[in-house]
C-alpha cells in the first residue's frame, strides 16, 4: 500500500508515518501544499492523509489536485479544529472519505488507511 501524509507537524507526520511503516505500507510525507503536489506528480498513491490546516498553503488545493491526478484515490481528512464539523468536507471534496481529529489513536488511523485504501 502506498500513502501518501500531508501533515505541517512533522512529529505527528512522522508519527503517523512509523505507524503505517510498521504496518507494511510505503509512505511518503508532505509538509505541505507544494510538497504534496510534487509528490502526487511523482508518485502513484492508493490513499492519502491529509492535514485540513496546513502551515503552507491550501489542503482543498491539495484534495483538488489529487481528485484530477487520480479521482478514485481517497482522503483522510484530519484536523485539530471545528472547521467542517458540520460534515461538510463531504460536499467541498469528492473524494473525502473519513474526517477525523488529530488525536485519533495512530493504530485507529491505520485501521482505516487500510480500509479506504485503493487495490495494490
Amino acid at each position: 500500500m502506498n500513502v501518501l501524509i500531508v501533515e505541517s507537524r512533522h512529529e505527528l507526520g512522522v508519527l503517523w508515518q512509523r505507524h503505517l511503516q510498521r504496518q507494511g505500507a510505503e509512505v511518503t510525507l508532505a509538509h505541505g501544499q507544494e510538497e504534496a503536489i510534487e509528490a502526487l506528480r511523482n508518485d502513484n498513491f492508493q490513499i492519502m492523509v491529509l492535514d485540513l490546516v496546513l502551515a503552507e498553503g491550501s489542503a482543498l488545493a491539495v484534495s483538488d489536485f489529487a481528485s484530477y491526478r487520480r479521482p478514485e484515490m481517497r482522503v483522510i481528512f484530519v484536523t485539530n479544529t471545528t472547521f467542517f464539523s458540520d460534515g461538510s468536507i463531504f460536499a467541498h471534496s469528492s473524494n473525502a472519505c473519513a474526517y477525523v481529529q488529530s488525536a485519533t489513536p495512530p493504530e485507529d488511523l491505520a485501521a482505516m488507511v487500510e480500509h479506504y485504501a485503493l487495490p495494490g
